[in-house]
């Protein structure tokens, strides 16, 4: 196996690096151990916000998963959680959390039982990460209602609805820090993501983000000939919490049949246009556009939780 000694914390299943030196010269032996405990299987939670409406985002985070869990050649056990239905959250017992989109006013629910509940979970996700006794962390990705809501609890800007629904597939810029971000290493800038909602963040509070330690990733795309602020597209809100307002889970293929249904066509072009729906298609099946955020987003996340969850093992 090719590797930089100097960088072991690069290597998949990272182990311990022995240097053997002789008078020629100096070789290094990788002793390969388990990522985490010896038979432990990493275990990931699926926070489902959809409210059992129709949707595509449950499947392609199924899938996604299973993808990679079966690239990392791992142990990896999940589980689903109905957050709005059946109240149900997930325990502390998981290393890696994924929350999903889902319908409906991230401003009106405040009051409900599923909204509290789902805040005093993410408190106690928080609580736990600053505990410095615990030193395993725990992972948490955001996706479009999620970090909503996520940025409603951090207070980390002003959450509104819009003018009109975005609804498409868009590009949106990095910024400096995303550039840096682990989880979005390998995209372009712009990179295209699939976006369906009908509220926004903007004005991010600056001041309480840095204090937070917080940093901007992405920002929507440019609309000169609009006078509209530009909305907060993704934001690491901690070292261990982070999150997007679009889908980086969307994958291609499903979204182009699921788009092609008769129902969502109709639906699509009375809404929005047969342009709208035709351009979708277009940008769907351009493998450097729907598909590559696809295979680096949340693969990065995952990638980069598991890499640390190891790390804080050894430690």
């Amino acid at each position: 196996m090719d590797f930089n000694p100097l960088n072991p914390h690069l290597i998949p299943n990272c182990g311990q690096i022995v240097a053997h030196t002789t008078a020629s010269n100096t070789k290094y032996y990788y002793f390969c151990v388990m990522n985490l405990e010896e038979n432990t299987p990493i275990r990931i939670a699926v926070l489902d916000l959809y409210e059992g409406k129709e949707n595509q985002g449950m499947r392609c985070i199924r899938e996604l998963i299973n993808q990679w869990s079966e690239n990392i050649n791992e142990d990896v056990q999940w589980d689903e959680f109905d957050v709005r239905l059946k109240n149900e959250l997930p325990d502390l017992s998981y290393d890696i959390y994924i929350s999903s989109g889902g319908p409906g006013d991230p401003l009106a629910t405040r009051f409900d039982d599923w909204d509290i509940a789902w805040c005093n979970w993410l408190n106690e996700m928080e609580r736990w990460n600053n505990n410095p006794a615990n030193t395993k962390k725990k992972y948490i990705f955001f996706i479009c209602h999620s970090f909503q809501l996520a940025c409603r609890y951090f207070n980390a800007g002003i959450l509104s609805k819009r003018k009109s629904t975005a609804f498409g597939v868009f590009p949106i810029h990095t910024i400096d820090a995303g550039v840096n971000d682990p989880v979005f290493n390998g995209l372009r800038d712009p990179f295209y993501a699939v976006d369906s909602r009908d509220y926004q963040v903007t004005q991010p509070n600056m001041p309480l983000l840095e204090e937070m330690g917080a940093e901007i990733l992405c920002i929507e795309k440019n609309r000169p000939h609009v006078p509209y602020e530009r909305a907060v597209m993704g934001i690491r809100f901690n070292d261990f919490m982070v999150g997007t307002q679009f889908h980086p889970e969307a994958d291609a293929v499903g979204m182009s049949m699921y788009l092609q249904t008769e129902d969502k066509k109709n639906t699509v072009i009375e809404n929005h246009g047969f342009e709208k729906w035709n351009s979708m298609l277009h940008h769907l099946n351009d493998p450097d556009k729907i598909m590559w955020t696809y295979t680096h987003i949340l693969p990065n996340f995952l990638n980069y939780s598991l890499e640390q969850l190891t790390l804080e093992e050894a430690a």
